[in-house]
């Protein structure tokens, strides 16, 4: 069998993408191997979103080709959609480019790049990626679903729509049906995704319900998921917002397994830079829809990220949205420094950030988040004098070279999430216990089970099993 190696890059989005370009590989009788050494075929799965990931998947394909001067590498991704005319002519080291739009396609194109042939492919974006995955490139028993894809929001910062064009929904019944099937594989954990959740369901062409229905497309989604049966977590990753639905509350709060876990990526708390990235509302608007989330569920989980040094971000407005970072008090939050993208409307836009003073705004929200973060995680630790219990997914033991999975002491660590930490992103939960006492058997990578907190350090919460 010919053997493949997928090099992952990016986000939970080009994660499934990759599973995808895996589960279509595995049909057409290839093999999957991950060891790049035994390889064939080599495919960079690409990130093409900033800066600094386009350099770094460029670097992977560089670094690929000097070691590997006989294999085959094909640049598949974000990366090549986007600059596929370009790297066509002006990129030899991949003897393959291969966009998102139809990754069904990459059977054909890895047969031909296998034969000798040079190929460029960039199928035009249409539907949502998506299908059966045999191989999940997540820790056991957690996956993610994708219910939308591409963006319609066109913030003037992201050239997302230019690499996967206009939002398209999936029907919700192809949704539930992929959610079934993770289901009776095991997995526990299912992450919703899409560039934004909120945006679900509401383009034209997907013949949502006339104006004045009683519930938003996302809201009926998530009403539709809670009548499966069955033990599992759903959680939301990014949800934009303007558009965030409120009748989705209701629905999360009327089933516990719909997770409080709200991704709302604000990017900024200056007025006069939200309305410069194209959004519509304001800091005041944001305020008072964490108050909101926050008197339905107080012990809502929230993460955000900040765009730091944005084109015309004064150190006033830089201000704000320190201010605005101290007021939301955010479990979880990301800083990142502006990237210009060519094509985008603020890459036109006068008063470029300098890179240093951007960075120093970054540092300096970095710095106010892990307050916040301390103090967010202590409440999660103890209240009052009640240390709390969680159910906790498993994602790894950890190995000790004195004594595996062990320190001296005899005691055991395994690494897990408790339902405020979204995969990847977030911290962790770490727990201690002895391999020898009761219940010890059922801590493995993809078990669920029932801990105590002890005490909270930097990003993590520290933890003992519980019978």
């Amino acid at each position: 069998m010919t053997k493949f190696f997928l090099d992952q890059r990016g986000c939970a989005k080009n994660q499934v993408d990759g599973e995808i370009i895996i589960s279509h590989l595995l049909s057409e009788s290839w093999e999957q191997t991950f060891d790049a050494d035994e390889a064939d075929l080599i495919i960079i799965n690409s990130c093409g979103f900033i800066e600094s990931a386009k350099k770094e998947s460029l670097d992977a394909l560089m670094g690929a080709r000097k070691k590997y001067k006989d294999k085959k590498i094909i640049l598949a991704g974000c990366l090549a959609q986007r600059y596929a005319k370009v790297f066509a002519d002006e990129l030899p080291e991949a003897d393959g480019i291969f966009g998102n739009g139809d990754l069904s396609k990459i059977s054909d194109v890895a047969k031909k790049v296998m034969a000798g042939k040079r190929v460029a492919l960039t199928p035009k974006q249409a539907g949502v990626s998506c299908g059966e995955r045999p191989r999940l490139l997540s820790y056991k028993n957690s996956a993610y679903v994708k219910i939308t894809e591409g963006c319609s929001n066109h913030c003037s910062f992201c050239a997302i729509p230019l690499i996967r064009g206009e939002l398209r929904s999936r029907p919700a019944d192809d949704i539930i049906k992929e959610i079934k099937s993770l289901l009776k594989r095991g997995v526990f954990e299912i992450n919703l995704i899409g560039q934004d959740l909120a945006a679900y369901g509401t383009e034209p062409a997907f013949g949502r319900a006339k104006n004045g229905a009683a519930f938003s497309p996302l809201a009926r989604l998530l009403k539709k998921i809670s009548a499966i049966k069955g033990d599992f977590w759903i959680r939301l990753l990014y949800i934009h917002p303007d558009h965030f639905n409120p009748d989705i509350l209701e629905v999360m709060k009327n089933d516990s397994r719909l997770l409080p876990y709200f991704d709302i990526p604000f990017q900024s708390g200056d007025d006069k830079i939200i309305l410069a990235m194209n959004r519509k509302s304001s800091s005041a608007y944001y305020k008072a829809l964490v108050k909101k989330i926050r008197s339905v569920f107080p012990a809502a989980a929230l993460r955000t990220t900040f765009l730091a040094g944005f084109p015309g971000e004064t150190e006033d407005a830089a201000q704000n949205t320190l201010g605005f970072l101290k007021a939301v008090e955010p479990d979880w939050s990301g800083a990142f420094a502006y990237s210009k993208e060519e094509d985008t409307a603020a890459a036109l836009m006068k008063k470029q950030t300098p890179k240093k003073v951007a960075a120093l705004r970054v540092s300096a929200l970095q710095t106010e988040q892990e307050k916040i973060t301390k103090s967010r995680l202590a409440s999660r630790v103890k209240k009052g004098k009640k240390y709390l219990e969680y159910d906790v997914l498993v994602e790894e033991i950890v190995q000790n070279s004195k004594d595996a999975g062990s320190d001296e002491s005899g005691d055991s660590f395994a690494i897990g999430r408790a339902w405020f930490q979204a995969p990847e992103v977030d911290g962790n939960i770490v727990i201690r216990f002895d391999k020898d006492e009761k219940g010890a058997a059922r801590v493995e990578p993809g078990a669920l089970v029932k801990v105590r907190s002890i005490a909270a350090s930097g990003v993590d919460i520290y933890a003992e099993l519980l019978p």
